[in-house]
């Protein structure tokens, strides 16, 4: 399929742009007076290139230094392209969950949401996960996106959300102070919660963190309920290791559908797990080409400082080693290349002839913009 213009940036679903062309038609959105957003075009002044001559393939974007750390103080209103006139249809404005210091803030528009959610089903259906079944899930919800997706993910390929609110910054809190006990009980009291929605309803697909799943698991009672009554499960939040991940796929729940998400409020959504993974292969995530890529990086490679500032050059590690995470997020509502996770992961070759990488085995780094990473519960 031809596209032209800003026909390039919504594509229909399921039709993947080349991937430059959809680079060079983000850069003159993004950055033309009529269309860009107040945020870009004022930063364009202390860029030191021009995006819309100089930005003209997707490697191109290492060119960007890293702005999120920006995105705290910025208003929100800012962030929205002129593009969408004035009354862009904004479904909500999210914070990241808070772990390296204070929020940073997203728009998320209807147009992209309504792409990704496309995304996701398809996902979810490669995966088998059954259609028009209840969803539990326990997951943040008032500031943090994940909330908003497990709603329209439970609407859309589901039937009903049932939902247990989860306060991932105050258990975090309490790690840090050194009240690990009461985080505990708190996680407790989420999963009693999320129990009683199991014993009282029809819940087909349950949506958890691994730290809660792991309590969940800790409950002879709730395995035994699960295994009834769940045909999904999809995880995701905090971070799984590939041992941890088999017995719950393979012992715990062998008859349920495993399946997990690499997910980034600065990215407005998330990686999927690969469909179709053998017994032994790794938790691969792809994202939504080209509009999400990642890139496993060196950091300690020339061009880096490691701690998300400019890079310049993004110095790729071998495919099957660990680097850290580097993601772009280009679309017609919203812009942000060359960000720096807080994640480290190994180096997959991405599927079909896409930019960017794969990842797999995600860990998070214990340090990040001078603050040390506390995982908790999410």
């Amino acid at each position: 399929m031809t596209l032209n213009g800003t026909e390039i940036l919504n594509p229909p679903p399921g039709v993947r742009p080349d991937p430059d062309q959809f680079v060079r038609a983000a850069m003159q959105w993004h950055f033309s007076p009529e269309t860009g957003s107040p945020y870009w075009l004022h930063r364009a002044g202390s860029l030191g290139f021009d995006p819309r001559t100089d930005v003209r393939t997707h490697a191109d974007l290492a060119l960007f230094p890293n702005v999120a750390g920006e995105l705290r103080d910025v208003p929100a209103q800012d962030l929205i392209p002129r593009g969408y006139g004035s009354r862009p249809d904004v479904v909500g404005v999210y914070e990241s969950g808070g772990t390296t210091g204070a929020p940073k803030r997203v728009v998320l528009l209807r147009d992209w949401l309504d792409r990704m959610l496309a995304w996701s089903n398809e996902q979810l259906d490669a995966h088998g996960f059954p259609r028009g079944l209840n969803w539990l899930g326990t997951v943040p919800s008032g500031p943090h996106i994940v909330g908003e997706y497990f709603r329209r993910s439970a609407a859309t390929h589901g039937t009903h959300g049932f939902t247990v609110d989860l306060d991932p910054r105050w258990v975090k809190r309490l790690i840090a102070e050194g009240r690990g006990k009461e985080a505990g009980a708190y996680a407790e009291h989420i999963v009693d919660q999320a129990a009683e929605v199991l014993r009282s309803q029809d819940i087909g697909v349950l949506t958890i963190t691994p730290p809660l799943l792991e309590r969940l698991a800790a409950r002879d009672e709730l395995v035994e309920l699960v295994n009834k009554k769940v045909r999904a499960i999809r995880w995701g939040g905090t971070q799984l290791d590939p041992d941890t991940r088999d017995l719950y796929r393979d012992e715990i729940f062998p008859d349920t559908v495993f399946s997990g998400n690499y997910g980034s409020t600065m990215i407005l959504g998330f990686a999927g797990e690969r469909p179709g993974l053998g017994p032994d292969d790794p938790c691969v995530f792809d994202t939504l080409s080209p509009f999400v890529t990642f890139e496993v990086v060196d950091p300690e490679a020339d061009g880096t400082d490691g701690t998300g500032g400019a890079y310049g050059i993004n110095e790729p590690v071998p495919y099957g080693s660990r680097g850290r995470v580097v993601a772009h997020h280009v679309s017609a509502s919203f812009l942000l290349p060359n960000n720096l996770e807080r994640d480290t992961a190994i180096r997959v070759p991405a599927l079909g002839e896409g930019p960017g990488d794969a990842v797999a085995d995600i860990a998070p780094v214990t340090e990040f913009e001078n603050e040390t990473v506390i995982e908790g519960v999410y």
